[in-house]
Parts: C-alpha cells; structure tokens; sequence
C-alpha cells in the first residue's frame, strides 16, 4: 500500500471522514451565527463584543477556524493531486494553499484572543 505524505490523514477514508466532520462543525458554527444575526438582538458592537467574551463562543469560533483550516486543505489537496499532474506546480499551488490556510489560522486565533 502506497501511503501519501502530504494528505490530512493517513488515508482517503480518514480524510473523507475528517471533511464529513469539519463540515459539520463549519454547518453548525454557520447555523447559529445566521441565528444570531437574525433573530439577536440589535447588533451593535457591545452586543458583538459581548459574544466573542465568552469562552464558549470563543471556543466554538476556534473550532470552527481549526475546521475551516482541515476542510480547506484536504479540499484543495484533493483537487491538486487530481487535476495538476505536474510535480512542480503542484508543490507550489499546494505549497501556497498551505502556508496561507496557516496564516488564516494565526491570524484567526490572534483576532479572537486579542493576542
């Protein structure tokens, strides 16, 4: 068996998997902030504020940031492998959705912890 070291997990049933889960999580995060800006109380920046204090919130908002980044990068891996034969390109698109889904992840965990 051929094991690739560049997927999310170590097969393709573990990455269909982590994608069927960080959906979920990404499905559920959407649900309420649709929810909240709907049916919540006037949005005004002490409201807005007021949500992020949370650590549940905050929580929920990291799971979903650690979500999107899983979600994203398997998606894209599995687009790159299928779609872009060439070894060189390939690296560099999959080099490239790498280091900004990393940067998307830092600066998501900077902006919610007010690091």
């Amino acid at each position: 068996m051929v094991t690739s070291i560049t997927s999310f997990g170590r097969s393709g049933l573990y990455d269909w998997m982590i994608q069927r889960v960080t959906a979920v999580v990404l499905a559920a995060y959407t649900v309420f902030m649709i929810g909240y800006l709907g049916f919540g109380a006037e949005l005004t920046y002490d409201a807005w504020t007021g949500l992020f204090e949370g650590t549940a919130m905050r929580i929920f908002t990291l799971l979903a940031i650690l979500s999107f980044a899983a979600h994203v990068w398997i998606g894209m891996w599995s687009v790159s492998t299928d779609y872009i034969k060439a070894t060189g390109p390939r690296l560099i698109f999959q080099s490239a959705c790498g280091l900004l889904t990393f940067i998307y992840v830092i600066w998501g965990i900077l902006i919610l912890w007010g690091v």
